[in-house]
């Protein structure tokens, strides 16, 4: 195996970051993934309308927070198959709900609900703002915009160590019902705060407070990626998990100009709840997507499984590093280093979808690539996370690896991982999405 070169990573890690500061929510994340595809000769397609692909063309459909994107192969579907990548969009955090202003003792609170498995204590003491979308009412119905308050519009003020004098000792913990509503402003009178919310929240998405019918809205760390480290070898972001494996799909199949096997990219919403949603990898996206394809290419029924069966499957999702401050943690054979490469997840009773047969198939992807790869397996008595790699396998009946990048920290408001995987997971799945 020739290492592949090195010098371009720290510009690969900082378009990275760039492209998480600008992805505040899952639906910036799709807009700007959109954005990369269009500028690089993607055509959209529309699920309502009939589909008439080209032979070698380049496509990509949105439905909702998620997005698939593909290019087609020089080799018949149902002799090459598909090489696909899934990753997804979302992350844990805080999301507001619809009557989120409130008051208390003068001051503007909003209501959130916790979204997923965020490591809520991380959240206390940021410069918060807010993101995602609005639906209006316009002169066709209603209309739909994205909004980003790019600033500290919020924050969740810790309690004082002189009123919680064991949260060194006994952790820093929120009722997620009443410690959670983050603080937003100060008012004279309760009436004023739900009018003064809906006009902030009408003027960032510039209609009239009258015209605003539905939302749905993120909180985010506002303060922006940043290398760190010594060297500068590690990167710190808001939604590494997962949007850094989003990052890596996508430049992965912008980089795959005329691949044998058609290549796709699919970007899920949803996976930190589960999946069970019309955009998320348990739902039909994916399997409406791969039906429209195979009845453009003209495969009947026993085509498209055999195409299936001649199709691979990545599920990036990232993965959990070694952090030597808390060594009973891990399991001991599996010590997992930042920087030290793309890692293969296993998991005995399927929480991850790797098999034999298919880590080593990422494995020699990985030396095509000249990327070294590492194997993670969860300490015994700790309960494992999980994928939307046994779904879609599941789903398709298609050989599936999960894989990731290490990281610290997940589900932190504030992750960290190394500046060289990223670009050694984009050259993995470049070569996997090339074979």
């Amino acid at each position: 195996m020739t290492p592949r070169d090195r010098s371009h990573d720290a510009a690969t890690a900082r378009d990275l970051l760039a492209f998480i500061d600008a992805s505040p929510s899952p639906w910036h994340a799709v807009a700007n993934a959109i954005a990369r595809l269009e500028t690089r000769g993607f055509s959209r397609l529309d699920e309502a309308e009939r589909w008439k692909l080209a032979p070698g063309g380049r496509y990509f459909v949105a439905r909702g927070a998620s997005l698939i994107a593909f290019v087609q192969g020089t080799r018949p579907l149902v002799d090459a198959g598909l090489r696909l990548i899934g990753a997804h969009t979302d992350s844990p955090g805080l999301r507001v709900k619809p009557q989120a202003a409130g008051v208390a003792d003068g001051l503007l609170r909003l209501a959130v609900e916790v979204y997923g498995g965020p490591i809520l204590a991380t959240f206390a003491d940021r410069d918060l703002g807010l993101a995602g979308r609005v639906v209006a009412r316009s002169v066709d119905g209603q209309a739909t915009r994205l909004v980003c308050f790019d600033r500290p519009v919020a924050r969740l003020p810790n309690l004082a160590i002189h009123m919680n004098r064991d949260v060194n000792e006994q952790g820093l913990k929120f009722n997620k019902q009443t410690e959670l509503p983050l603080i937003a402003g100060a008012l004279g009178a309760p009436g004023e705060a739900a009018a003064e919310w809906l006009r902030l929240l009408a003027a960032q998405a510039q209609v009239e407070p009258a015209d605003l019918l539905s939302w749905e809205l993120a909180a985010y760390d506002v303060q922006p990626g940043a290398l760190w480290g010594a060297r500068e070898e590690f990167v710190a972001s808001r939604q590494l998990d997962n949007l850094s494996s989003c990052h890596a799909a996508l430049t992965a199949l912008l980089a795959t100009e005329t691949p044998a096997a058609t290549a796709l990219a699919a970007l899920f919403d949803h996976e930190e709840v589960g999946s069970a949603s019309a955009a998320g990898a348990g739902g039909s996206f994916l399997l409406d997507m791969l039906a429209r394809l195979a009845a453009q290419h003209g495969l009947d029924g026993e085509d498209k499984r055999r195409m299936l069966a001649r199709s691979f499957f990545v599920s990036a999702d990232m993965a959990h590093a070694y952090q030597p401050n808390f060594p009973n943690a891990y399991e001991p054979g599996h010590k997992i280093a930042v920087n030290g490469g793309p890692v293969i997840k296993r998991n005995a009773n399927q929480r991850y979808a790797t098999d034999a047969e298919s880590a080593a198939r990422f494995m020699r992807a990985c030396e095509r690539a000249g990327v070294a790869c590492q194997q993670y397996a969860h300490r015994g008595d700790l309960g494992c996370g999980s994928t939307i790699g046994p779904q879609v396998a599941a789903q398709l009946g298609i050989a599936c690896v999960d894989v990731g990048s290490p990281m610290w920290a997940m589900h932190s408001a504030r992750e960290s991982a190394g500046v060289h995987d990223q670009a050694d997971m984009i050259a993995a799945l470049t070569a996997v999405l090339a074979e």
